[in-house]
C-alpha cells in the first residue's frame, strides 16, 4: 500500500486520538468531557500504524508524527489507572445487556431448552415419588434429600461439606457454577450439540430435584434456599447457553463468510456474554453462601428478596444501555 492511501485511510483515527489527547492535556478547569473509553482502542490502533509505517519505510515526517502520538497516548493512558475501572463499569452498565438483546432469539431458545424440561420433569417427579430414579441414582437422591431435610442444621450442604465455612462454600459455588457456565459455552464448538445437551441436562436435573423435594414436603427448606440466588444463577446458565449457540450458528450458518471468519466474529460477541454470565454467577455464589443457607432469615423475607432480585435482573437485561442501542 502506498503512503498516500495509508494516510488517507488511517488519518481519521489519528485525528480522533489527537483531539482526545488535546482535551486530556488541558488543565482540569478548562477540560471538556472526554470519551475516555475510546482511548485504549485508539492508542492500540496508532501503535500498530506507527509500527507499520516504520516497517514500510514511510517518510520520516509521518513516522515522527505517529511516534509523537503514541508517546502522548502512552502518557495519558498510564496516568489514568481508573480508566480500566470505567471500562468495566461501561461493560456492566450497557455493553453486556445490549449484546444479549442483539442475540435475543438465541437467548429465548436457550431458555426454552432449559426451562421446559425443568417444568415437565418437576411435574412428573412431584406426582410420582419414584420417577426421579429414572434421572438420578439412589445415592444422588439420598444426598439431595439430606441437604434439604428440615432436620439438617446446614441447609444446602452435603455431609462432606457440613464443616465448611461460608467463605469456603462461596469458593466452591464459584468454582462449580462458573465451570458449568463455561462448559455450556465452550461446547458450542461441537456444532451446537454441547449447549443443547447441557441445557437439557441441567433443566432435567434441576426440575427433577425441585419436584421430588416438593413432593416430600420440604417446602420450607428447599424453596427458601434456592429462591434468592435463582435469578442470577438460572439466567446466567441460559446466557452461557446462548453464547454456545452463537458459536454453533457460526459453524452451521456462516452465510457468505468462511466458517473461520464467522466463528471469529461470533466468538467476539459470545465472549461478552460469557463474561457477563460469569459476573452473574459470582453474585449468585455470594448470595448462596452468605444468604440462602442462613436459617435466621425467615422464609417470607427470602421470598420477598427473591422477587425483587428477579425483577431487578429482568429490568437490567431489558433496559440497561437502551440509550445506546442506536449507536
Amino acid at each position: 500500500m502506498k503512503q498516500e492511501q495509508f494516510v488517507q485511510g488511517r488519518r481519521p483515527a489519528w485525528e480522533l486520538l489527537r483531539r482526545l489527547l488535546d482535551q486530556l492535556e488541558k488543565p482540569s478547569r478548562r477540560r471538556e468531557a472526554a470519551p475516555l473509553e475510546q482511548l485504549p482502542e485508539l492508542y492500540r490502533q496508532v501503535c500498530a500504524d506507527y509500527a507499520l509505517a516504520r516497517h514500510r519505510s514511510y517518510s520520516s515526517a509521518l513516522v515522527d508524527e505517529l511516534h509523537g502520538l503514541t508517546l502522548r497516548g502512552h502518557r495519558q493512558l498510564y496516568r489514568r489507572k481508573s480508566l480500566w475501572w470505567w471500562r468495566a463499569v461501561r461493560f456492566v452498565r450497557s455493553e453486556f445487556p445490549r449484546t444479549l438483546r442483539r442475540n435475543a432469539r438465541l437467548f429465548w431458545l436457550a431458555s426454552a431448552l432449559f426451562y421446559l424440561p425443568a417444568v415437565v420433569m418437576g411435574g412428573l417427579c412431584y406426582h410420582d415419588g419414584d420417577f426421579i430414579y429414572t434421572v438420578m441414582s439412589s445415592k444422588q437422591v439420598s444426598r439431595m434429600e439430606y441437604m434439604y431435610d428440615p432436620a439438617n442444621s446446614k441447609l444446602g450442604r452435603s455431609q462432606a461439606r457440613e464443616s465448611s465455612t461460608d467463605v469456603q462454600m462461596f469458593g466452591y459455588y464459584v468454582w462449580n457454577n462458573i465451570g458449568i457456565g463455561f462448559r455450556t459455552f465452550a461446547s458450542g464448538i461441537v456444532f451446537g450439540l454441547g449447549p443443547l445437551l447441557l441445557l437439557l441436562f441441567n433443566g432435567v436435573t434441576i426440575g427433577s430435584v425441585a419436584g421430588h423435594l416438593t413432593q416430600l414436603g420440604f417446602l420450607g427448606t428447599f424453596w427458601p434456599f434456592v429462591a434468592g440466588h435463582s435469578a442470577f444463577e438460572l439466567t446466567a446458565i441460559c446466557i452461557s447457553g446462548t453464547a454456545g449457540l452463537m458459536l454453533a450458528r457460526a459453524l452451521l450458518a456462516p452465510g457468505r463468510r468462511s466458517r473461520a471468519e464467522a466463528l471469529r466474529a461470533e466468538a467476539h460477541e459470545a465472549v461478552k456474554l460469557v463474561m457477563g454470565a460469569a459476573l452473574m454467577l459470582l453474585v449468585a455464589a455470594c448470595i448462596e453462601a452468605f444468604w440462602s443457607g442462613d436459617g435466621a432469615i425467615a422464609p417470607p423475607v427470602k421470598f420477598a428478596a427473591a422477587a425483587l432480585l428477579w425483577l431487578a435482573v429482568i429490568l437490567y437485561l431489558s433496559l440497561a444501555g437502551r440509550d445506546q442501542d442506536g449507536a
